[in-house]
């Protein structure tokens, strides 16, 4: 959802008819079960022969764990970048894992689809961006803002300079950006999607892809989100638009249905089958990388860490198909589960990053503070999440008097609920590892071998760990790309500052 999205979601209230008017679907119901069975069907079969041709052609055997969960660590750039620093210091702490929940074991004890997914998206988007201004009741840049500026006018969006949906000096929109961004945090660094693809790529792919992949996504919000919210703008009061006479209600925009609408007004059925086969492609894309990530759990933190100390390949493997099986019934599941609650994606969306940041700060300070200690990497997260959940559901009740879905769904209280989760366990950590600090040997990293194929027997000699050779040949390994790494850590961190001034202070500054 873009910002001017969320300042709809603000205005719903505002909306002429909540009540009036059902919407006819676009397309029959035929059609969805085309896209999602259908097709999905044959792009499975097409990556099982591409799969196959590879490992005849390459040597490629994905019957391999390292291939299988991890491409042999060697996805390049464009790959990475697909996919959208702390994984740079990962890769030079700990380049042979595979998994977040690994790193957090060593220190404490106890791939080609995305290009297709990618292609298929940005087609589609540059066909809405051409199309929409091609729209006779559009035509041009300037007039669309002539448009939006009549839209602001005759119903002005509360808390906006001016009620005008074209200025950044908007309450709603900065609310909303603090809840996208921290939610955004905790959701890339507590999900084991990100770490694997960063463990996959070579270690000079890691920094470029992902620095390319954030401009890349820019696409979504600019080209994609705030065009067709505007294109929605500007045709909801002509006969084109599928709620017309009335305007959107609250419940449509919260439930997602702006860019869906925007796209039959413009494009007609067309529109509608394009915006189901991107959902298709955008959905089976994250999915696809969060089954092998809950897969990539069960098989190597689970089932090899406590079941099978000695887990051959196939054994991992096979447990990485339970995986792929359970989560994605679980998912299944569990989203028809919201659906049936009344829970949209508003709802959603904004709640989001009370559940997802309480682990940032344990995670950031695992991997790049040695001072932290086991108790306060198990303990703060916890203490981070009741602290959020309280926060959340105490200023819900005091702002509307209940506890529901509509008053945890609000803006303040998600707020107040995010900030909390993603800022108390860093205060958590830091006094708990003060008591007792931990002094960590980050040498220890790089004697953990967890590569599967590179794995030593278990025998009364190879138990005592990794012999002098291996680990003289590790160390030697290690310092000849120590100045590296520490190169694309610098890049990094300089860009993630400037994209942080950029967007918080200029942008926002300049009103």
């Amino acid at each position: 959802m873009s910002t001017l999205q969320a300042r709809l979601t603000g205005n719903g209230d505002a909306s002429t008819a909540e009540a009036s008017g059902v919407v006819e679907p676009a397309l029959p119901q035929a059609i969805g079960y085309v896209v999602v069975v259908v097709i999905g069907f044959i792009i499975a079969f097409i990556m099982m022969f591409v799969t196959y041709v590879l490992r005849k052609t390459a040597g490629e055997d994905n019957r391999k764990t390292e291939m299988f969960m991890t491409a042999n660590r060697s996805v390049r750039t464009g790959l990475t970048a697909s996919a959208v620093p702390c994984w740079a210091s990962l890769q030079a702490s700990c380049p042979e894992a595979h998994t977040l929940l690994e790193i957090v074991r060593v220190r404490y004890g106890t791939l080609a689809t995305y290009y297709f997914h990618t292609f298929v998206i940005t087609i589609i988007i540059c066909f809405f961006t051409i199309k929409t201004f091609t729209t006779p009741e559009i035509t041009s840049i300037g007039h669309m803002w002539e448009l939006i500026a009549a839209a602001g006018t005759e119903h002005p969006v509360e808390g906006n300079q001016g009620g005008s949906y074209l200025t950044m000096t908007s309450k709603g929109a900065i609310l909303f950006g603090i809840i996208h961004i921290l939610a955004n945090f905790g959701l890339v660094i507590m999900d084991t999607g990100f770490f694997v693809k960063a463990f996959s790529a070579a270690p000079q792919a890691v920094v470029p892809g992902y620095i390319t992949g954030g401009i890349a996504y820019f696409a979504i919000p600019w080209c994609f989100g705030t065009l067709m919210s505007f294109a929605a703008l500007s045709l909801e009061g002509t006969a084109r638009f599928p709620t017309f006479p009335r305007r959107m209600s609250g419940t449509e925009i919260s439930n997602g249905l702006v860019l869906p609408y925007a796209a039959i007004a413009i494009a007609g059925k067309g529109g509608a089958a394009a915006i189901l086969l991107i959902t298709f492609m955008a959905v089976t894309s994250t999915i696809s990388a969060q089954v092998i990530s809950v897969s990539s759990i069960i098989s190597f933190d689970i089932y090899r860490q406590y079941i099978n100390k000695t887990a051959t390949d196939r054994d991992v493997i096979r447990w990485s198909h339970i995986g792929v099986v359970f989560f994605g019934l679980f998912s299944a599941c569990f989203s028809t589960a919201l659906h049936y609650a009344k829970v949209d994606l508003g709802w959603t969306l904004y709640m989001l990053g009370v559940l997802t940041c309480p682990g940032i700060f344990p995670t950031v300070f695992t991997i790049l503070w040695k001072k932290q200690s086991r108790a306060a990497a198990i303990i703060s997260p916890l203490l981070g999440l009741v602290t959020g959940i309280a926060v959340w559901l105490g200023t819900a009740h005091a702002f509307a008097g209940e506890i529901s879905v509509v008053s945890t769904g609000q803006t303040l209280p998600c707020v107040y609920g995010t900030v909390a989760s993603a800022l108390s366990p860093a205060l958590y950590s830091v006094v708990i590892s003060l008591v007792r600090p931990d002094n960590y040997n980050w040498a220890d990293f790089r004697k953990e071998r967890l590569a599967l194929d590179q794995a030593p027997a278990v025998d009364a000699v190879n138990a005592k760990g990794i012999s002098d050779v291996e680990e003289l040949q590790q160390t030697d390994s290690y310092e000849a790309n120590k100045a590296k790494f520490k190169h694309w850590g610098k890049i990094a961190a300089a860009w993630s500052l400037a994209t942080f001034l950029g967007h918080w202070v200029l942008w926002f500054g300049e009103g």
